[in-house]
């Protein structure tokens, strides 16, 4: 696979509606990437919809059905608001949601389905469809990204009491109102240069409408002992001295980091992350107020000891930064077939690794005569990326890796891969590229904007009737 291929494709869009009925339920840029709870879990408690709980309630529902809404003549029953309940709450367990009152829930997961289903409804009446390969394509991702095949997919949900075949069904649906919305905003969606122009303007004048200033920081902490003596604060502070004039000088600051920082993060060469300044120590944001973008302040004294400051960027929250953090590593990419399952390809690629940190192997020897990948022909390389570049569960992994190291076996929608961080820079951005990102900014709010209008217009011409649960 190469970098296109790993690159990010456009998932199934989160919708507004699901910030304005409920964030919790299951947003559809997530389908490709759900995640089944971990066998041993405790189920939650109270899973019957309309007043009944546990498991003995639960199946006595599922024996007696009944309809709960009506959608213009289509029914809503008892048992798929459940289900929806039943996946919500899994989701919010493994995402550590805090859970909102279960009646309340049931409320907001119960409006979101009539949303949906009037969408759906209208999508069906013009022609909007999803063949079964697509679906098949979207549960195989489901299964990849739970590390588990389609057959063992399948085992835990009936273990878990959600229909497989229901399962699907809420998978062509996501995809099926992905698609009509796309076609019913995105001629909405344009943003022109003159729109990039006024917000360039706005942010860099500071108006009302300008966000609140962002930074992101990269440091050195030479810690300082509790109770240090006097020579000890002296020697210490001589040390910070001499890392910020090596950083001036043109050392790499993220080899400082690794040789003298005391501080947490230093796998991520000492950043500490783009936030509002008013999330950084006031000592950090007043040490680095005149200091321009790549510039270094201190040595500064705080409570735990001396901190040499690194400016990595500068922003308005609300504009994209002009530099960008890239990522270059190397991947040997397995595929599982008939011939190689995917247990057998984790534990090859987990031999791969032990050889190559036991200097018995070289990592681009093995990616050029072992990777089904078309970055095999050079060793593995997958040249300088930005962030958002690769799909998320490849990204996430390779960030969390230090330049040097190699990560574990990791399953993502491809096959199984075995990734190694080469280095790490931060690169300026061009101007067109951050009008570039200016542009995605404002077209995503701007859907943002049409869907809610969009969504609450075709709610209000659904006709809806709601069912008191049978005595």
């Amino acid at each position: 696979m190469t970098k296109s291929s790993l690159f990010s494709p456009p998932g199934l869009r989160s919708s507004a509606v699901a910030a304005l009925l409920l964030a919790l339920a299951l947003p559809a840029e997530q389908v490709q990437a759900q995640t089944l709870r971990l066998p041993g879990q405790s189920r939650a408690p109270g899973l019957g919809v309309l007043g009944l709980g546990g498991t003995a309630a639960a199946a006595r529902q599922q024996q007696a059905d009944f309809i709960v809404a009506v959608v213009n003549s289509e029914p809503i029953t008892n048992n798929e608001v459940r289900a929806r309940l039943l996946r919500t709450q899994q989701q919010m367990t493994q995402q550590g949601t805090a859970m909102p009152p279960r009646n309340e829930l049931v409320k907001l997961l119960l409006e979101r389905m009539i949303v949906e289903r009037a969408q759906l409804q209208l999508a069906r009446e013009q022609g909007v469809q999803v063949s079964d390969s697509t679906v098949d394509d979207a549960v195989l991702n489901v299964a990849k990204q739970n590390q588990i095949s389609v057959d063992e997919l399948r085992r835990r949900m009936t273990a878990e009491g959600l229909a497989f075949a229901q399962f699907r069904t809420d998978l062509r649906n996501e995809i099926l109102l992905s698609r009509f919305r796309d076609r019913e905003l995105e001629p909405q969606a344009k943003v022109s240069e003159q729109e990039i122009d006024e917000y360039l303007r706005e942010q860099a004048a500071g108006g009302s409408n300008a966000a609140p200033q962002e930074i992101n920081l990269s440091q050195v902490l030479v810690a300082v002992p509790e109770n240090a003596s006097p020579e000890q604060v002296a020697s210490l502070q001589a040390r910070a001295q001499l890392v910020a004039e090596r950083a001036r000088s043109g050392t790499d600051f993220a080899a400082l980091v690794n040789e003298f920082s005391n501080a947490p993060g230093r796998s991520a060469d000492g950043q500490m992350g783009l936030r509002p300044a008013d999330r950084y120590p006031q000592l950090f944001v007043d040490t680095t107020q005149n200091v321009p973008v790549g510039g270094i302040a201190g040595p500064v004294r705080s409570g735990a000891g001396f901190h040499v400051l690194k400016v990595l960027e500068k922003k308005s929250a609300g504009m994209p930064g002009s530099t960008v953090v890239q990522t270059h590593a190397r991947h040997i990419l397995l595929r599982p077939s008939a011939q190689l399952s995917e247990e057998a390809a984790v534990a090859r690629l987990a031999d791969y690794q032990r050889r190559i940190a036991a200097g018995q192997a070289d990592f681009a020897a093995l990616a050029r005569e072992h990777s089904q990948d078309g970055s095999a022909k050079e060793g593995g390389d997958l040249g300088w990326a930005s962030p958002g570049q690769f799909v998320p569960e490849f990204e996430e992994r390779m960030n969390n890796l230090a330049p040097g190291q190699i990560g574990a076996p990791l399953v993502s929608r491809f096959g199984v891969h075995l990734i190694q961080v080469l280095e790490r820079r931060t690169t300026r951005l061009s101007p067109r590229e951050q009008r570039e990102m200016v542009r995605s900014l404002l077209r995503e709010k701007k859907l943002e904007e049409a869907y809610v209008a969009w969504a609450q217009e075709v709610r209000g011409r659904a006709y809806v009737e709601y069912r008191e649960a049978p005595q």
